[in-house]
């Protein structure tokens, strides 16, 4: 299902902690970063903390600058974004200013913390989520049913934990701090956890007064049916190199990209690239590798279109080419439509070779767009 964008922001000490023990908060940010922190959340439609964050800081979590709000108001938008927070338990404090400050407020929960939040009488929309909390259903709501695309999460640790290591953050934007807290009792930004392997790819580094700025996208896939955050960047460039083709009018223009378990880019490829005018894209990406590479059967082939069953061009279909490399898991935009090969189905093909297809719709019309010319 389609989820907003999700970028985690957060500052931490040189040694990875997120606060220390004392009663006050401990600012960690420069007064410039906290001004760009103010920036990002302008850009956001919703900002999310968690439970424990609320106990222990009592923020307002606002928009401060008058003229970043009217940007806002002038494009159409609430002049505060939505404000979001999940707790298990539903016990929250009915007159933290959380609740009394800025636009809109949502709390996502359990049936049982439910019960208990409306009985508390707090200030919000209250969203019950099953038994337990379901972060993709909750994502999914947030874009469905609030609009949300870009959600900004500051926190805390535990939140920043539970959505790397499911694969839903698309960005971490890090602050590293001068100084060093050193109490084992203080909060961590990151806790222990299944982590998906591979580096992550830094967008940006940035000296902000005597901070650091690093901002980070994740490059691992995702490892079954479920999508993870980096699946949408790969397709996002398989359809970029669609974009790239020569134009036809007999066949279509695909974009694909080979990625390796750890997020490393093993080949990409186009539609009639290097000249060749029937080459497909998988199959031009497929060509580039040493079919005996053993990073193969843990690879993931992005495709902005799903790979053909069935050629004349060529004896062997993308989708038998793929079978045969060892691949295991592949994620398209959108199904082929009947335009040249009647009852296509690639996927079919894949499934019953013992590939993963992964269908994500929501990049379906970027990849249509360098076909708009072709029939049907």
């Amino acid at each position: 299902m389609p989820h907003p964008y999700v970028l985690l922001s957060a500052a931490v000490s040189l040694d990875g902690y997120l606060d220390d023990t004392g009663p006050d908060r401990l600012l960690l940010s420069s007064p410039a970063d906290f001004d760009r922190v103010d920036e990002v959340r302008a850009g956001a439609d919703a900002i999310l903390i968690g439970a424990g964050t609320i106990r222990a800081d009592n923020p307002r979590l606002l928009v401060n600058s008058e003229e970043r709000r009217a940007a806002r108001t002038a494009a159409g938008k609430p002049e505060y974004p939505l404000k979001v927070t999940v707790s298990g338990s539903g016990d929250l404090d009915p007159d933290a200013r959380f609740w009394h400050t800025g636009g809109e407020k949502v709390l996502y929960t359990t049936d049982r913390g439910a019960e208990r939040a409306r009985a508390l009488g707090l200030a919000t929309d209250v969203v019950p989520l099953g038994a337990g909390l379901d972060w993709r259903r909750l994502l999914t709501h947030l874009h469905d049913v609030r609009g949300v695309r870009r959600l900004m999460v500051e926190g805390g640790g535990l939140i920043h934990t539970q959505l790397v290591t499911q694969g839903l953050a698309d960005e971490l934007q890090l602050v590293l701090a001068p100084l060093f807290v050193g109490d084992p009792g203080a909060p961590r930004l990151f806790g222990p956890g299944g982590y998906q392997g591979g580096r992550l790819r830094l967008l940006e580094s940035r000296r902000i007064e005597d901070v650091v700025l690093m901002r980070y996208e994740p490059t691992a896939p995702g490892t079954g049916p479920l999508p993870a955050a980096a699946d949408h960047h790969w397709l996002a460039l398989a359809c970029e190199l669609a974009e790239r083709c020569p134009p036809s009018d007999t066949a279509f223009s695909v974009g694909a990209v080979v990625v390796a378990a750890d997020g490393t880019e093993l080949a990409r490829g186009h539609s009639r690239e290097g000249g060749d005018p029937v080459v497909h894209a998988e199959e031009a990406a497929l060509a580039k590798l040493d079919p005996a590479d053993p990073r193969l059967p843990g690879a993931t082939v992005y495709s902005s279109l799903e790979p053909c069953a069935r050629r004349a061009s060529r004896p062997a279909p993308c989708a038998r080419l793929i079978l045969d490399a060892g691949v295991r898991r592949v994620v398209t935009a959108w199904r082929e439509p009947d335009t040249f090969v009647t009852d296509a189905d690639g996927s079919g093909l894949l499934a019953a070779g013992g590939v993963e297809v992964v269908v994500l719709p929501e990049h379906e019309e970027r990849a249509k767009a360098p076909n708009r010319h072709l029939p049907g």
